[in-house]
């Protein structure tokens, strides 16, 4: 079976059940391979960044193995702008968050709604140089642990959302993330764009951030901020403290 979801924001959940942890979200359009049902939920695995987790099957629609093919064949059109409004001929107004995929709207056996959407999109591959532009969309979003918009966002949701606005996959949390790209030595070798890992007393990667020019970095701690970048970690001057212990640079791109 397969899905797609069609509302704004879908939370995907470590079990199936409405009090268990946030562990990543759906946002409108992205489509999903169903792996297992229990009752009124879904296990799913995400066709973007294969996370899997699961979702109230109310909170979807379910589509064909052939509309998920298309789907997954076609290219990739998300909306550029905070939030922008979907609408149809019966004036229903659905907003979706910055991020969401809008390749479905042109397969009328998936857009049963008629969905037509006349905002800011994005299509294709970006410069690097593009990724700190669209890092400062998201500046001052509030952290929420599995988030992935503007009103609510992790520190891997975040890095992983700049990148996909930009025509690139990162995987879904940080030390995932970690495992991609190429190991660089020193933050002088770094470029604005490539991804520093931060790890905790027992060596685990827990946090990550996109590293700006001049040695700030931006990352979601509390907020999405700029703080700055050090060969010890990220050194917050309103704390007057290091609060993440650097553990490597990678370049993605």
């Amino acid at each position: 079976m397969y899905g797609i979801c069609n509302l704004a924001i879908v939370p995907i959940r470590i079990e199936p059940n409405d009090r268990s942890e946030l562990v990543s979200q759906l946002l409108f359009g992205d489509h999903f391979e169903i792996i297992e049902t229990n009752k009124q939920w879904y296990k799913i695995k995400a066709y973007f960044d294969s996370y899997e987790g699961w979702i109230d099957q109310k909170q979807c629609q379910v589509i064909t193995e052939f509309e998920y093919e298309e789907l997954s064949n076609n290219d990739q059109i998300l909306s550029a702008d905070l939030i922008e409004f979907i609408s149809n001929s019966d004036d229903l107004l659905l907003p979706i968050p910055l991020g969401s995929s809008l390749s479905f709207l042109s397969i009328e056996s998936i857009n049963k709604k008629s969905f037509a959407f006349e905002g800011m999109k994005v299509i294709g591959i970006k410069p690097k140089s593009e990724l700190i532009k669209t890092a400062f969309l998201y500046l001052n979003a509030p952290y929420l642990w599995g988030g992935k918009t503007p009103f609510g966002i992790d520190c891997s949701g975040f890095t992983q959302m700049v990148y996909k606005l930009n025509g690139y996959k990162l995987s879904r949390d940080a030390s995932q993330q970690a495992s991609q790209g190429e190991p660089l030595s020193f933050i002088e070798e770094s470029e604005p764009g490539d991804l520093a890992f931060f790890d905790n007393e027992e060596g685990k990667i827990i946090h990550v951030g996109m590293i700006m020019n001049d040695n700030y970095i931006i990352h979601a701690s509390g907020k999405v901020r700029i703080d700055r970048l050090d060969h010890l970690g990220i050194y917050n001057a309103e704390l007057n403290k290091h609060t993440h212990k650097l553990r490597v640079i990678k370049k993605i791109i």
